[in-house]
Parts: structure tokens; sequence; C-alpha cells
């Protein structure tokens, strides 16, 4: 199989946009969640398994990888770079989205962006019983971490009251190699919390202005707040579906992701 291509766009204001290009066939666009980019095993994985049927268009959202960045930060600055790569890719293409990265992929489709399917991943709104408490300056607090220089702080405030990972487990990352990696892009968990909006509340209005195919998928272990949110999001959005990935957990396999993806971008 051949490598993926590198290729660059210039969004809106300027930034650079940097992508991975790989495959044939139809266009699809991979958006990111938090912590990672389009070097991430998971993204690689699929976009590899997926090229056979699709061109593929993997890439770092602003702030992150090889893509530039601008001050200051605004939802709307990373949906016109989806919209970059969106025409790059032909003027429109099928767009994944997980976690964050489907909360912003929801935001373009909602948005009036040229997208043909949406397939998403474990978008983490809180709707149900058990949901994280997020303070109305969660994203504030972040950016204020970050400024003063405590980045590792940032990285641990976002996963315990976001993700709900113990802080003790926390603790233990902090001596990890990865960490250094997390802290390299603590800057822009304030631009995940400003993607998920005030309290990660579901967006359920503008999700019924959304008219493409959707798929939810949420994993069968993941917490049940999880589970929730994806109930919530496809009942908002019309005609979406949802399916449950038994014995998954928000740090889903690529081998039981790409399967599902195929047998729903494929379909007429």
């Amino acid at each position: 199989m051949d490598e993926p291509r590198t290729g660059e766009v210039t969004s809106a204001d300027g930034t650079p946009i940097v992508y991975d290009r790989s495959g044939t066939g139809p266009a699809l666009v991979l958006v990111h969640g938090a912590f990672t980019g389009r070097e991430h095993p998971l993204l690689r994985v699929v976009a590899a398994t997926l090229s056979p049927w699709f061109t593929v268009y993997n890439y770092d959202r602003r702030g992150r990888g090889g893509s530039g960045d601008a001050r200051p930060y605004a939802v709307e600055r990373e949906i016109d770079d989806l919209a970059a790569v969106l025409a790059e890719a032909g003027g429109q293409a099928m767009v994944f989205g997980g976690s964050s990265g489907a909360a912003l992929a929801l935001r373009a489709a909602a948005g009036g962006l040229p997208v043909s399917k949406l397939a998403l991943w474990e978008p983490p709104y809180h709707v149900g019983p058990g949901a994280p408490e997020l303070s109305p300056d969660f994203a504030s607090r972040l950016e204020s971490l970050v400024k003063e220089g405590r980045r590792g702080d940032a990285a641990e405030l976002f996963m315990v009251e976001a993700a709900e990972v113990p802080a003790e487990a926390v603790a233990a990352m902090r001596g990890l190699p990865e960490w250094a990696g997390m802290k390299a892009l603590a800057h822009t968990l304030a631009y995940e919390a400003a993607v998920m909006g005030p309290r990660n509340a579901l967006p359920a209005g503008s999700l019924a202005s959304i008219g493409q195919p959707t798929l939810v998928l949420n994993g069968g272990a993941s917490p049940l707040w999880m589970l929730d949110a994806g109930r919530a999001v496809a009942r908002a959005v019309p005609g979406a579906d949802h399916r449950v990935l038994e014995g998954e957990t928000h740090a889903v396999s690529p081998r039981a992701l790409a399967p599902e993806l195929l047998e729903f971008l494929v379909a007429a």
C-alpha cells in the first residue's frame, strides 16, 4: 500500500493546515479529538484500512502537529479549517469525527459545510446522570494554566474533570514518556472545551438542523454517561443511527471501528 502523501491547505485566516492523503475513491475526512493529531495510531490505521475504498484526508487541527495557529482562538476558525480541507477534497466529503472532533464535525455540518455523511465516535456531551460536572469557566481555567507555564497542570485538569481519569492515575502518567507529548498539546485543551461549549451541554437545537445521513457509535465498555450522550445525539439528529460496539472503551480499537465505518460509508 502506498504511503500517505502530505499536503497543506490555507484556512480563511491564513493559517496553514497540514494533512495526509491516502487511497482512491470518494473523499473522507478524519477529525481527531483531544491530545491527538494525524499521527495518532487510531487515525493512521483507520486511514490505511479504508484507503482501498476512499480518498482519506487525515489532518492536524490547528495548533497541533504540522498545522499552524492564530490568536485569538475561535471555534469558527476551526470550522474554516475543515472547510479548507473539504475544498481540497473536491468540495464535498464524508466526515468522521472522534470525541471532541465529533462535536466539531457536528458543528460544521449544522453550519452548512458540504458534508455528505457524518460518522461519529462518542461525542462527549454531558446529558445523563453521572456525567462530569464542569464549571462555566472550565475553558478559561485551562487557558490560564497554560499562560502561567503550568502545562502539565492544564493537562491534569482536563483529564480529571472532563475525562474522569482518577487523579492518582494522572499522577502516574506524569512519569511516562508520553506525558511530554500531552503537555505539548495543553494549549489546545481550551480549544476542545470551546468546541464542546459551556458544560459540554448538548446543542439539540442546532443538531436538529442536520440533514446528512449520520451514524453515532459508542463503546459498550465506556462510561454510561458517554452512552447516554451518543443516544442523545442520535435522537437529536433527524434519522441518525446509533450503534454500540461491545467491549470497546473510549480508546476504541481501529479493528473494531473501521468495519463499522466502512459499512456505513459505502451504503447508498
